[in-house]
C-alpha cells in the first residue's frame, strides 16, 4: 500500500488558524468531522505514513477522497461549528450516540396571567422557568404530584382555563380537585400568583427549613383547635418530607454539579450522568456510545459533553468528568456561552465529589455490561452477527459452533489455556475446557500445544487420556464428576470456527496444529485486541469489521470470555502453588525458593515457621526472613492473582 494519498494538500496550503475539517468520500459524503486549534498541525497527523497510523484511522483516510476545512475566529467557534456539522451530516467515523432523545422538564409558565406547572420536553417557552431535567416522564409527574399538595397551583390546559373563566364554571380538573387555579373559585389571580412564586422559590432553593415551618404551623393550628387547618399543614408536611426523601443527599445543600461516569472499551462506551441540584441527585441519565475510531478517554469526554449539553439540557455551574480533554478551556468556554453563565469543567481526585464520580463510573460499567448482554441475547442480532462472520471469513456456512482459545501465565510460570464454546452466538459454559501446559517457549508454542491436544479428539476416536486436560465447566464442577467417556463425547463436538486470542503469529501456530492434525473443514481466525483486527491464515492484511457491527461485537465477547476463563483458572492455580507466591517476593529467585522448600519439607511447615526459623536457612538473613514471613502471614498466598 502506497503511503501517498492522492488528495493530500500541500503543507503550505493548510492554514495554522483554528478551524473545523471534514473528510469526504468519492460521493461527497462526510466521513469525519474534527476541530483543531491549528489546522495544519492537526491534519498533518492524518497524512503521516500509513503504516504508523492506527488501523481505524488508516481505514478512514484511505476511504476518503478529499479533505476540506473552514477557518473560524477562535477555539470556541470551532467547537460550535464541529457540533453543528456532526448533527447535520452524522459522519460514520464520529462517535455515535444511541440515545438522542430530549429529557422531560418541569416548567412553570410565568408569562401567563395565571401561570401553570407543566411537564414538557419542549424548550424555549416564552417566560417559562424550567426545573430538571428528569430521567423519566413518570419521575417528573410523581414530583409534581407531591409538590401540588404543598403548593397548589394551576395545571389545566390554557384552552380549559379560558373556557372556565369565560363561563364561570371550573374546568374538569378544578371540579375534581386536581387544579387549584383561579377558575376553581378558591383563589384569586393575585393569590394564585403568590402560590406560584412560593413554588418557584422552593424549587430553586429547596430549603429544608420549610419542614420546621410547616410543623410549627400545624402545632399552632392544633393549639387553636383549628383542626382542618392543622390537617392541611399535616398533609403539606408529609408531602414536603416525601419530596426530600425522594432524592439522596450526596453533597452540601448549596452544591449544584453534573457528574459524568464513563466506562468504555474498543467498541463502545456507556455514560452515566448524575444531575445534582441542592446537594441531591435529581436525575440520572444513561446512554451508550458506539466508537468507530478508537478515541482516548479525553477525546470521548469532549464528545460526550457536547452531546449532553447540545440541546436543551442546562449545565450546572460545575461539571465533573473522569478526564479533562485537551481543549478543556475551549469546552468550558463553550458551555459557559450556552448556559449564559460561568461553568467550570474539572475532574475530582478526592473527597465527596470523587466518591460520587466513582459511583457514576461504577454504574456506567454496569450499564455497558448490560448493554452487551442484551445485545448478545437478541436472536435477530445474533443471527446477523453469524451471517456477517460467514461473509467476512468466506465460510461455506454460518459458524454455529465457535471455539475460542486463550493462554494465561505469570512470567512464564503456571501456564494454562482456556477453551470457551459459543453455539448460535450464546455461551455453552458446560462445554468450556481448561488446559494445563507443563512447558512452553512462548504463547505461540502454547497455542500450538493446546490445539494439537484438542484436535486429537477429532482426529482419533480414542485420544490419549494423558493429555493433561482439565475438563471442567466454568461455573460448576459437574463435568469433573462425569466419566471419561462422557467428557470425550462432548469434547468431540466439531466446531465450525476456531478463534485464537492474538494476531498473525498466534494464527500461524494454530494453522500449523490444524494442518498437522489432518482435520479438514474447520475455519480459523485470530482477533488482535489492540486494534480488534481479524487475522486469517496466510493473509497479508487483517479483516477489518465495522466498529459497530454485530459480528465484531460477537468476536469481542467470545475473546473476552476466553480471556476471563483463562485468567480465573490461572489465578486458582497460583493460589495453590506456593512457588508462585514466593516468586513474587523481592529478593527470592528460583535457587532460594528451592532451598527454602527443601529445608522445611512441606508448605504447611513453611507457613507455620517463625522469622527466626526462616532466618536459620542458608542464604536468609533477618531482613529477608521478615519479608518472607510477613508475605505468607499477610495473605499473600491467598491473594496471589
Amino acid at each position: 500500500m502506497s503511503d501517498a494519498l492522492p488528495y493530500r494538500p500541500k503543507a503550505g496550503e493548510i492554514p495554522t488558524d483554528p478551524g473545523v475539517y471534514r473528510f469526504r468520500d468519492a460521493d461527497r459524503r462526510v466521513l469525519y468531522v474534527g476541530k483543531a486549534k491549528n489546522l495544519r498541525a492537526r491534519l498533518s497527523n492524518y497524512f503521516a505514513p500509513l503504516r504508523t497510523l492506527h488501523e481505524r484511522t488508516r481505514r478512514m483516510v484511505t476511504t476518503a477522497s478529499s479533505v476540506e476545512w473552514t477557518v473560524v475566529g477562535n477555539d470556541v467557534e470551532a467547537l460550535q461549528l464541529e457540533y453543528t456539522w456532526i448533527k447535520e451530516f452524522n459522519p460514520p467515523f464520529n462517535v455515535k450516540y444511541r440515545d438522542d432523545k430530549s429529557y422531560p422538564y418541569l416548567a412553570v409558565t410565568l408569562a401567563d396571567e395565571a401561570p401553570r406547572a407543566i411537564v414538557t420536553r419542549r424548550s424555549g417557552i416564552p417566560g417559562a422557568r424550567y426545573f430538571g431535567p428528569y430521567p423519566k416522564v413518570w419521575a417528573v409527574n410523581e414530583t409534581l404530584e407531591i409538590l401540588l399538595k404543598l403548593f397548589p397551583i394551576r395545571t389545566c390546559k390554557d384552552s380549559d382555563y379560558r373556557r372556565a373563566m369565560a363561563s364561570g364554571r371550573p374546568c374538569f380538573a378544578g371540579q375534581i380537585g386536581r387544579c387549584f387555579g383561579p377558575c376553581s373559585g378558591t383563589v384569586s389571580i393575585e393569590e394564585h400568583r403568590e402560590n406560584v412564586d412560593r413554588f418557584v422559590s422552593f424549587m430553586t432553593n429547596q430549603d429544608r427549613r420549610i419542614l420546621a415551618e410547616l410543623e410549627h404551623q400545624m402545632l399552632e393550628a392544633s393549639a387553636r383547635l383549628e383542626f382542618e387547618a392543622a390537617a392541611r399543614r399535616r398533609d403539606q408536611l408529609q408531602a414536603a418530607t416525601q419530596f426530600f426523601e425522594k432524592s439522596a443527599v450526596v453533597l452540601r445543600d448549596d452544591v449544584d454539579v453534573d457528574v459524568f461516569g464513563i466506562e468504555h472499551d474498543e467498541l463502545a462506551a456507556a455514560v452515566q450522568m448524575f444531575v445534582v441540584r441542592g446537594g441531591r441527585v435529581r436525575g440520572v441519565h444513561t446512554w451508550t456510545v458506539d466508537k468507530e475510531l478508537d478515541v482516548p478517554l479525553g477525546e470521548l469526554v469532549d464528545s460526550v459533553v457536547q452531546n449532553a449539553y447540545g440541546t436543551d439540557l442546562r449545565p450546572a455551574r460545575e461539571v465533573i468528568v473522569p478526564e479533562l480533554p485537551e481543549d478543556a478551556d475551549t469546552v468550558q468556554a463553550w458551555l459557559s456561552r450556552r448556559a449564559d453563565r460561568s461553568i467550570r469543567l474539572k475532574t475530582a481526585r478526592r473527597g465527596d465529589k470523587a466518591a460520587l464520580l466513582a459511583t457514576a463510573t461504577q454504574n456506567a460499567k454496569q450499564s455497558l455490561m448490560l448493554y452487551k448482554t442484551r445485545r448478545s441475547a437478541d436472536f435477530t442480532t445474533r443471527s446477523r452477527a453469524l451471517e456477517d462472520i460467514q461473509e467476512a471469513l468466506g465460510m461455506a456456512d454460518a459458524p454455529l459452533r465457535i471455539e475460542c482459545y486463550d493462554v494465561s501465565h505469570l512470567s512464564g510460570t503456571n501456564i494454562v489455556a482456556s477453551m470457551v464454546v459459543f453455539e448460535d452466538g450464546l455461551p455453552r459454559k458446560d462445554e468450556y475446557r481448561r488446559f494445563t501446559i507443563a512447558e512452553s517457549t512462548d504463547d505461540t508454542d502454547s497455542i500450538h500445544q493446546v490445539l494439537t491436544r484438542r484436535l486429537a479428539y477429532l482426529a482419533s476416536p480414542h485420544p490419549s487420556a494423558a493429555d493433561g486436560d482439565e475438563a471442567r465447566g466454568s461455573e460448576s464442577e459437574a463435568d469433573a464428576a462425569e466419566g471419561g467417556q462422557g467428557r470425550r463425547a462432548k469434547f468431540a463436538y466439531r466446531p465450525n470456527l476456531l478463534v485464537v486470542d492474538g494476531g498473525r503469529p498466534q494464527v500461524e501456530a494454530a494453522a500449523r496444529a490444524l494442518e498437522e492434525s489432518g482435520v479438514d473443514g474447520i475455519y480459523l481466525c485470530g482477533i488482535a485486541k489492540r486494534l480488534e483486527e481479524i487475522w486469517t491464515p496466510d493473509a497479508d492484511y487483517p479483516v477489518i469489521l465495522p466498529r459497530n457491527s454485530d459480528a465484531l461485537f460477537l468476536f469481542q465477547r467470545v475473546r473476552d470470555e476466553a480471556h476471563r476463563f483463562a485468567i480465573t483458572h490461572q489465578r486458582q492455580r497460583r493460589k495453590r502453588d506456593i512457588s508462585s507466591v514466593l516468586a513474587e517476593i523481592p529478593g527470592l529467585g528460583p535457587s532460594r525458593i528451592k532451598v527454602l522448600l527443601r529445608h522445611f519439607g512441606s508448605v504447611k511447615r513453611l507457613r507455620a515457621a517463625s522469622v527466626d526459623e526462616i532466618s536459620g536457612v542458608d542464604g536468609f538473613g533477618p531482613t529477608l526472613a521478615t519479608v518472607v514471613h510477613g508475605h505468607l502471614r499477610s495473605g499473600g498466598a491467598s491473594q496471589a492473582g
